[in-house]
This record gives C-alpha cells, structure tokens and sequence, in this order.
C-alpha cells in the first residue's frame, strides 16, 4: 500500500552527538534523516523569497481580503484545492496561507521518522531491563486477522516476517489482495494495529497526578499520530457491555514459572496491563484505529479557496494504506512515554544508578509488604 516515497528514501539515521563508542554521553542526541525527495522540491520550498510574477498580476477578486503580498511564483502551482479529511484547510486558516503546501508539508506523517529514530533508543534503554515493545496489524479495511499467536515472540516473528504486519498469514494475503483491489479503483485504506510491551513492572504511572497516568500519557501520543482516530488499551470500547465481573482480572499469588519467584499475576489482561493510571505488571496492550489516507487518486469534492467553486480535491503522491507503517510508528512512542515512565520513577543520571534503584524496587517487590527501613 506504499506510495513511490518507499521506492526514494533510505531513512538512514546518522548520530551526530551525544554517542561515544556506543555509549550515551549525557548530552542530547542528534539523529538525522535525510529526505532525498528534497532534491526536487528545493525550488519550490526553499527559504530565500522569490520576487512576485508581475507579468501576470492575479485578478483583484481571485485574493482574499488581508494585507499579504502576491504569492511568489514557483514551478508547481499553489494548492488551493482542500483534501477533505486533511488538515489542508483548517491549517491554512488558521495561519493566513495562501498556499496550503506549506499545510500538506507539515501535516505529513513523514514528520514521524524522528518519532521512530527517537523510539529507537528509547527501546533500546528498556531492552536493558528486558522490556520489549512490538507491534502488529489486526485489521486493514474489512480484512480481520484471527489466528493470532498466543506469545509475543511469536506474534512478533509472524509480523515481521509479514509485508502488511499482520501476524495471521491467512489474513495477511487477503489483506494484500485488499489493498491492490483498492488502489485499482483510486481508492484508499484504514484499519487496527496492535502495540505489547511485555516485562513490563508495576508501578509505572501515577494515580494521584493526573498528567502522569500511563495510559492517559500512552493515548495521548498514539491520538497525537497522523491519521488515528481512536485508541484502547486492554478490552477498551470492549469493556462497556461487559458486566464488573466478566471484565476485571482476578488477582492471584504464585509462580507464573518454575525459575521465577512467588508474585502477584492475573490470568486474564482485560485491563490491558494499566490500572489506576499505573502499569500493574501484566503487558501494556494498546489498539489504534487508523482512518483511511485523505489524499485520493479519485478525488472527492472540495471549494477551490480562492474562486469558491467547486472542484476535485488536490492529488498528487500518496500511500493507498500506511496501517503497517503507522504500526511501527505506534511502537516507537508506547516506547518513549515507558522511558520516560521509568526515568520519572528511577530517576539517576546514568545506568549505573538507574539499574541500581531498579534492583532495589525489584527486591523490595519480592518482599511486599514487608519493608526494611
């Protein structure tokens, strides 16, 4: 479901500071990710003005009342032709453009590359303490993945060795044959992917500071990706028909396995590993809903800014289904809001400090409620 973009860049991140020999250093980390498309737009999105085409004034009524001067000419033609369910007028609205590439360009989610060269070492610092964040595909269109694997190593080798994601081969082809079907009639594709943080312990999170919840801090970064619409965590939307007692995990005490020590565990994770705002020991499940991409090859209607007739909404390169991608996306900030999680907790300026103070709340977890003070 990619567009020609897939077939340009490379996303070869390249650290320019704060890394030494592989270590962190304590200074920020600069990561860069060269857009090689940016060779063809240098024209038209460079920073220098360019002077007005005076050869050819626009006509009076065509500009929108305001103090602006004439849009410079460029090779490609202003967008003013509205996507419906971009952010192309809204944005433009909101800052006076008269010129929405300047919305279409920003509102990409190409923008999210950084999010996932950032989640990169976010997901590497949890690994350090055997926390793992994969993520798959369970729905692309009408296309539902049901044979999922029952572990998340599993789930993660199917998904990975997947072109869509979807950790179900079965579903997995009929998703493809989806998303070809669609992408013959000009049309575009939504759906669901999956997002498990495993070894995750509890006591992530806060109950007593609103802006600290982890799960209010994990929806608001998967809402804040280009193109979600919904998010869940655990049972989610599932949990409104559900009676107290069907949905909420019965707590028990014992060895989940036999090399590991007595400690508290649920059978079920209805809840999706977050109670109260706060981890609870069991895996961090979320689900988000991506809506189909806005950009159709057959347009839907729009109004052209500036005559108020209506046309054929903008086109130009786009994705037909970006569910699989966004998947990835998806893992890289559950990631980063888990680090920032931790640190918030652990605190400590360096490994060293931070495994230590680990390893005591580890400890102390094993003796609960007795303390040693």
């Amino acid at each position: 479901g990619s567009g020609g973009r897939m077939a340009i860049e490379r996303d070869r991140a390249v650290i320019l500071s704060g890394v030494r020999k592989g270590f962190t250093t304590g200074a920020p980390i600069t990561i860069q990710i060269e857009n090689r498309d940016w060779a063809n737009w240098k024209e038209d999105l460079a920073a220098e003005p360019e002077p007005p085409d005076l050869s050819e004034p626009p006509e009076p009524s065509t500009l929108p009342e305001s103090s602006m001067s004439v849009t410079a000419t460029t090779r490609r033609p202003a967008v003013t032709r509205p996507r419906p369910g971009h952010a192309d007028l809204a944005g433009a609205m909101k800052y006076a453009l008269q010129d929405m590439r300047d919305v279409l360009e920003r509102a990409s989610a190409r923008e999210t590359a950084a999010r996932c060269a950032v989640g990169a070492v976010a997901k590497a610092f949890l690994e350090e303490f055997g926390v793992k964040v994969i993520s798959h595909v369970l729905q692309i269109g009408e296309v539902k993945a049901s044979r999922i694997p029952a572990t998340v190593e599993d789930i993660f080798a199917e998904a990975e060795a997947s072109p869509v994601r979807c950790a179900d081969p079965v579903a997995s082809a009929k998703m493809l044959e989806h998303i070809d079907e669609v992408r013959k009639n000009g049309d575009t594709l939504g759906g669901i992917f999956e997002v498990i943080a495993s070894n995750v312990p509890p006591g992530l999170g806060s109950h007593v500071h609103w802006d600290k919840r982890l799960d209010g801090r994990i929806a608001w970064s998967m809402m804040a990706l280009n193109g979600i619409k919904g998010v869940e965590i655990g049972l989610g939307f599932g949990s409104a028909s559900r009676l107290g007692s069907s949905f909420h995990d019965e707590i028990f005490f014992g060895r989940t396995r036999a090399d590991e020590p007595n400690t508290f565990y649920r059978r079920t994770n209805n809840a999706g590993g977050i109670e109260g705002g706060m981890s609870n020991g069991e895996p961090i499940v979320v689900r988000a809903a991506m809506k189909p991409i806005a950009t159709l090859r057959k347009p839907l209607r729009s109004v052209d800014v500036f005559t108020k007739e209506t046309v054929l909404a903008h086109h130009e390169r786009s994705d037909v289904c970006a569910v699989s991608r966004a998947s990835v996306v998806g893992e890289a900030v559950v990631a980063i809001e888990l680090m920032s999680a931790w640190l918030c907790k652990f605190g400590g300026d360096n490994m060293y400090d931070i495994k230590r103070a680990f390893r005591e709340y580890a400890n102390r977890l094993e003796r609960f409620p007795q303390l040693d003070m």
